[in-house]
């Protein structure tokens, strides 16, 4: 253990991501600093933000600045450790750090995960983890379910999206996702239980809600924007609330995004419509962490991990979430569990 290898931004990207704009860069371990602790990635967690990090505009984070390790989440092993209350060998969550094989972080940010019987480690990079404190406070805090409400999800075989239609059939939701294949599509409806799933590629996504929510939408779980997004806002109810967690569509665009064409129907329909960012329910964690861990015990919650292997695959792996490749969680895994 002498040496780390940490992805390093060289150029901002233009449109999609290329080769050139980030580095793989060998570099010698230093000596670790009181109150530190070293952290070996065993799983690397691959998010549409990454990509917003990588560009310099104005966003809830400072960007990750030319000559940087890339930004990310990330659990992994305590290999070495100067901070008395995190011991080696303990598996810790160690929040935004780089894509790197070692981290060093102070120990009081790396958050020691507990062992839950019958549950993967792969959970705390999904529903226990970021994204599924996306989906579960998004849904909840803003999307105010109830039962009979109609809820669409956009996205919906994402990290987030397969979580939020999931919380919402609990709460007695109906649930529509639209996804990019029929194979996710069926997973939604098999494996999610959702109640209807579109395939944008092959749908007219308009005519297919017209069907599969024909009494309107009370919530729009919003993850994609575009044309997907003004179809679902055309169809929206009165009162209705519209938590707005991405617009992946767009990230990779060169020109401004135009739209949305029909901004009106919110005046009209009275739509609640509101921005979140994770890091806003930081402090309620552990609320939604215990919501979120006993519907998966009780086996009312599916989930998903598309795990690519190899630190080196990083960034040409994160196309897959532009690209509607993955289905669930994309994780790298950097080493093997203990």
């Amino acid at each position: 253990m002498t040496n780390n290898q940490t992805w390093v931004l060289r150029a901002r990207p233009v449109g999609d991501i290329k080769d050139n704009d980030l580095e793989l860069v060998e570099s010698p371990l230093g000596e670790l600093a009181d109150g530190h602790v070293r952290v070996k990635t065993i799983y690397l967690s691959l998010d549409p933000t990454n990509r917003i990090w990588m560009s310099d505009a104005d966003a809830y984070l400072p960007p990750v600045e030319i000559g940087e390790g890339m930004r990310g989440g990330s659990i992994g092993v305590v290999v070495e450790s100067r901070f008395e209350q995190v011991a080696e060998g303990a598996i810790v969550n160690t929040g935004l750090a780089e894509w790197a094989r070692y981290n060093d972080v102070p120990g009081a940010m790396a958050n020691v995960l507990p062992a839950i019987p019958g549950l993967p480690l792969t959970a705390f990079m999904g529903p226990l983890g970021a994204t599924g404190m996306t989906a579960y406070f998004g849904l909840t805090d803003i999307g105010k379910p109830k039962a009979g409400d109609t809820l669409v999800v956009s996205a919906a075989a994402g990290a987030v999206g397969s979580m939020v239609g999931q919380i919402g059939k609990i709460h007695g939701c109906r649930v529509v996702g639209i996804a990019g294949s029929d194979e996710k599509c069926q997973w939604l409806t098999e494996k999610a239980g959702f109640d209807a799933a579109i395939n944008y590629k092959t749908q007219d996504v308009g005519a297919a809600l017209d069907t599969h929510c024909p009494d309107g939408i009370d919530i729009n779980f919003e993850n994609v924007g575009g044309e997907i997004m003004d179809a679902v806002i055309a169809r929206l109810n009165d009162f209705s609330r519209m938590p707005l967690c991405g617009l992946i569509s767009g990230y990779n665009d060169t020109d401004a995004t135009p739209g949305p064409y029909n901004f009106g129907n919110l005046l009209m329909r009275r739509t609640l419509v509101k921005g979140f960012i994770i890091l806003d329910y930081l402090d309620r964690f552990p609320e939604g962490m215990q919501a979120m861990a006993g519907w998966l015990m009780e086996g009312r919650i599916n989930f998903e991990t598309d795990i690519v292997e190899g630190l080196e695959n990083a960034p040409a792996s994160l196309e897959r979430l532009f690209t509607g490749k993955n289905l669930g969680k994309l994780v790298v895994r950097v080493s093997d569990e203990p």
